[in-house]
């Protein structure tokens, strides 16, 4: 799924001006904690979050993180918006929970992509 269809699904607004619309996302991921997803996502994920700190951009350029989604219609701060823009991770705010944006990709044919974590 491109990330222009993925913005249609999830009804989001695009927050960054450098993003590649045209970037395939191959299946998705959702959580706050950034140690979590550092240690169970897949590459070319999106990432739904209601994290909105510069953290969150720094562990998806780690994770090679297709796009950002923050649920609950949050919006980051500007200097969250920066770093992605500099990085080039396209960010979009949802006007939904976690649980119905999941579910609205999940329905729209996009898989998980979180590995399971071991102890």
């Amino acid at each position: 799924m491109k990330i222009e269809s993925l913005l249609k699904y999830v009804e989001g607004e695009l927050l960054t001006k450098s993003a590649d619309l045209s970037r395939e996302v191959k299946g998705g991921c959702g959580a706050d904690l950034m140690s979590d997803v550092l240690a169970s996502i897949q590459p070319d994920a999106v990432l739904l979050t209601g994290l909105c700190n510069p953290q969150v951009v720094r562990t998806a350029q780690m994770s090679d993180v297709a796009a950002i989604v923050f649920v609950r219609g949050k919006r980051p701060p500007e200097e969250t918006i920066r770093l992605a823009d500099e990085e080039g991770i396209p960010l979009i705010t949802a006007p939904f929970g976690m649980f119905e944006s999941s579910g609205r990709l999940f329905m729209a044919g996009l898989p998980s992509l979180e590995r399971p974590i071991t102890e």
